[in-house]
């Protein structure tokens, strides 16, 4: 085997992680909700304009637009995700923002150390990852579950390489 081969075979993936945040209400719910509060503030908008009482009219279709802008913020901050891995000479961490930005973290695995915070109630609240004089969080959106799970099986990566060699 090369040198070349050697490394490479070296440097593949302990563990990759891809991180997204949950979203509970798919396209189909979010246009069945748009469509059934659009209608109930149409008809209570036109039935209040009818009836003289028409500034409650222009409020229902300003709490419409409010609620059109809060789902549609909600599905952008939704299309955030990292990407986590974790190699004999290499962790790295890639967060996408929802406008397809990328920031790339690298640390040494054998100077990284992984953080978590946690809250007796709550469980962990926070994750981060230092080293070499860096910090940065990692899967601040996860709910408390998917939290648990990442921290173990990322905690389990870094323990095989370290202890590898």
């Amino acid at each position: 085997m090369t040198e070349i081969n050697a490394q490479i075979i070296e440097d593949r993936p302990v563990f990759a992680a891809e991180l997204t945040p949950y979203r509970s209400l798919g396209r189909t719910g979010f246009k069945l909700v748009l469509l059934l509060s659009g209608t109930v503030c149409l008809f209570y908008g036109i039935f209040f304009a009818v009836t003289g009482a028409w500034p409650i009219g222009l409020f229902l279709g300003a709490d419409f637009l409010l609620l059109y802008a809060a789902l549609k913020m909600s599905y952008r901050s939704g299309r955030q995700r990292e990407e986590v891995s974790v190699s004999p000479s290499n962790v790295l961490i890639r967060k996408f923002s929802p406008t397809g930005r990328m920031i790339e973290h690298r640390f040494n695995p054998f100077w990284a150390r992984f953080r978590i915070d946690r809250h007796e109630e709550f469980g962990i609240t926070s994750m981060h990852v230092t080293g070499e004089g860096r910090q940065t969080d990692v899967g601040s959106f996860l709910n408390p579950d998917d939290r648990e799970s990442f921290a173990n099986a990322f905690r389990n990566a870094l323990a095989t390489v370290t202890h590898r060699l």
